[in-house]
């Protein structure tokens, strides 16, 4: 049954045109690019500080299936409100990706502050014990999808509002083909959108790194180069070679009660 929150006229798609055959396809399609972009975003983080395969897992899967519960919420809703559902789905991914991606980012600031006063290692995101543990990624992911649900609620008593009547008729208007509507909100705009957030979201989930490398750090690596630039070998350095070079001699100093790194 549907809910007639608001007089939509303009209807451009079918009711079930997210559900359908087509719409199934382009969500098959931009799940897969989704994916994609989490791996190349794994081989774009520094050798020194990336992830194992399984910790990698562990921090994508949390995030699959949370972008799942979200997608399935949205294709829910959106079949709901008597409307056009391509615009509704539109406007609740757009909330998703903007406010909601604000309030995941401080729900899981807050929990981490309270795993930090309460001890609560488990509740610490993208740490899972040595070795990993599954015990604390399903913690972690029932505290992520429980977040996420508070979320969906949030945004859809602030899609309930009147506010929503005026935007509805003009956001997706330029476009009145059915497929054409349809490819542009189920894969065009979320894909870019998509990307970004993903990414983001990933280093939110993900274990902060120990290795800040600032300016002062970049200095030393450079000296450093410098110094072992008269070796005979003329062996080339690579900047990850010289972390990892700077975080022993670090870690020497500090235990010597030497100060500076």
């Amino acid at each position: 049954m549907m809910v007639d929150i608001f007089d939509e006229p303009d209807v451009h798609c079918e009711p079930n045109a997210l559900v359908g055959n087509f719409g199934w396809f382009l969500q098959g399609l931009l799940a897969t690019l989704a994916f994609l972009c989490l791996i190349i975003k794994r081989f774009c983080e520094p050798k020194y500080d990336r992830r194992p395969w399984k910790v990698w897992f562990f921090d994508t899967s949390k995030q699959g299936m949370g972008s799942l519960l979200m997608h399935s919420a949205n294709l829910v809703l959106a079949g709901q409100i008597q409307g056009d559902p391509c615009t509704w789905y539109m406007i609740h991914f757009l909330m998703d990706s903007s406010l909601g991606l604000l309030l995941i980012f401080f729900g899981i600031r807050f929990s981490q502050h309270v795993a930090r006063v309460k001890n609560w290692e488990s509740f610490n995101f993208g740490e899972y014990g040595k070795p990993e543990s599954i015990r604390i990624w399903f913690i972690q992911c029932g505290l992520y999808l429980s977040l996420l649900c508070c979320v969906k609620i949030v945004i859809t008593l602030l899609i309930s509002l009147d506010i929503w009547r005026v935007i509805t008729k003009f956001i997706m208007s330029p476009f009145t083909d059915p497929r054409t509507e349809l490819t542009i909100v189920m894969l065009i705009i979320p894909l870019f959108i998509n990307a970004l957030m993903f990414w983001v979201t990933d280093d939110i989930l993900m274990h902060r790194s120990r290795h800040r490398v600032g300016l002062l750090r970049r200095i030393k690596i450079q000296y450093h180069k410098v110094q072992q630039s008269g070796r005979l070998d003329d062996t080339p350095i690579s900047d990850d070679d010289e972390l990892l070079n700077l975080d022993e001699t670090s870690t020497i100093l500090r235990s010597s009660g030497v100060q500076g790194f």
